[in-house]
């Protein structure tokens, strides 16, 4: 049985973030348990740049921003475990995973950071009809295939879902060589960011036909066409409005889900919505000492978000360790009118230092809208804001203070109305 004070499961950049604030902060006891055979996730395989404006005040590609921590890593001497799979994770802290250096191991950790990040949704999630030819594929493994491995994907291209991948790669299989015919979006917006759609969709006339879906894909060895219809305010196609679309290649950015099969294991309450744990206002799940960051807690847009929630995460972690625990979260956290979900889900003001953030999706695109905080009757809170779209995380900062008019059994809920 190894010891260590945190044990952080997953290498990308809330890993990475929770494992340098860690050891900066003091405790230097901490391992970093990694599946694949290097450091820096799925940012390794981002090789566009326009990540760290926030966090470094630069522009850097993904492999620059990850290659930052990484570099303090070694540095600092943390301990990592590379192509170290995590096999279970019980109640008490207890990590079994298995390696070829170690075999079978056990890991008694006095608090776990979960930075497992996410994956992709893919076909069978979404039940398009039609054979099963070669050439349908997602976003990231596109990506994959593209800027890591050198292969192109395909020459005549088809994107369904207007996530922030699948906009990256239209613009990055265009810039190749190849045609991309269309981004097809189910929804009547698009579920990226605003900048990705004008600079990988608007300056090469690539179309982004919303509110239309794939309803059949053509091909037997390989796709050889796609049928797209529009679809109404159901999301049922319209039949009526199909067209063909010839391609050899179909890529899928249909959503991204949390990486939770290890939460699941170790008793760790789900948010039904986000698809991560439930959290306090110190990133702690259900489960007391286990912590969660990143995409693993809920999908971020910017990476540079995901290493202040690490942050976060490391230093309420380090609390744990030196408090033995936290008072028990009293206040519920809901989505009101025209908001999906709110992260943290449960508070306790006596816990929080001066302020806390709460990160949150609109459900629709909002102009010149009131994102207001309510308990029971009350305002806590009204802001104006020109702009709240599906494909921006909302970031709202609320302080002690305001908090402490939260009444107990109201709640605090988040919603948007009219300006």
């Amino acid at each position: 049985m190894l010891n260590y004070d945190i044990v952080i499961i997953g290498g990308g950049p809330a890993g990475l973030g929770a494992a340098v604030e860690a050891y900066e902060k003091g405790v230097k006891n901490v391992v970093i348990l990694e599946r694949d055979k290097y450091l820096g996730g799925i940012l390794q395989q981002c090789i566009h740049n326009g990540f760290g404006l926030q966090e470094f005040k630069e522009e850097l590609t993904g492999p620059e921003y990850a290659q930052r921590f990484i570099d303090k890593v070694e540095e600092y001497g943390i301990d990592v475990m590379l192509e170290t799979m995590v096999l279970e994770i019980t109640p008490d802290r207890i990590v079994k995973a298995v390696n070829s250096e170690k075999g079978v191991f056990q890991i008694k950790a006095k608090a776990i950071i979960l930075a497992m990040g996410c994956r992709e949704r893919p076909r069978g999630a979404i039940m398009i009809p039609g054979t099963r030819p070669a050439g349908i594929m997602t976003a990231g493994t596109a990506q994959r295939y593209v800027n890591m491995e050198g292969y192109m994907p395909g020459k005549e291209i088809v994107i369904l879902g207007s996530g922030d991948v699948g906009l990256i790669m239209a613009r990055r299989l265009t810039l190749e060589g190849a045609k991309v015919k269309a981004v097809v979006e189910i929804m009547p917006y698009s579920s990226g960011l605003t900048r990705n759609i004008v600079q990988c969709l608007e300056d090469f006339d690539i179309p982004l036909l919303l509110s239309h879906t794939v309803v059949e894909i053509h091909g037997k060895d390989r796709v050889e066409g796609v049928t797209i219809a529009k679809v109404d305010e159901n999301r049922e196609p319209i039949m009526e409005t199909a067209q063909y679309i010839s391609c050899d290649t179909l890529i899928l950015s249909v959503g991204l889900i949390p990486e939770n099969e290890l939460s699941k294991q170790a008793g760790i309450e789900l948010d039904p919505v986000t698809g991560g744990p439930v959290v306090n206002e110190m990133l702690e799940t259900s489960v007391p000492g286990i912590f969660a960051c990143g995409n693993v807690l809920q999908v971020h847009d910017l990476v540079d978000n995901v290493t202040a929630e690490a942050r976060m995460a490391a230093n309420s972690a380090i609390r744990f360790i030196r408090e033995g625990g936290f008072k028990k979260s009293n206040i519920s956290v809901k989505a009101g009118k025209g908001i999906r979900y709110v992260v943290p889900q449960r508070i306790n003001v006596d816990n929080i230092d001066k302020r806390i953030k709460f990160r949150m999706r609109p459900t629709d695109v909002y102009n010149n809208a009131i994102l207001a905080v309510k308990s029971g009757d009350r305002y806590l809170l009204r802001q104006k804001r020109l702009r709240l779209t599906p494909g921006e995380m909302i970031d709202v900062n609320l302080s002690k203070e305001i908090l402490k008019n939260a009444d107990e059994k109201e709640g605090i809920v988040f919603l948007v109305e009219e300006g």
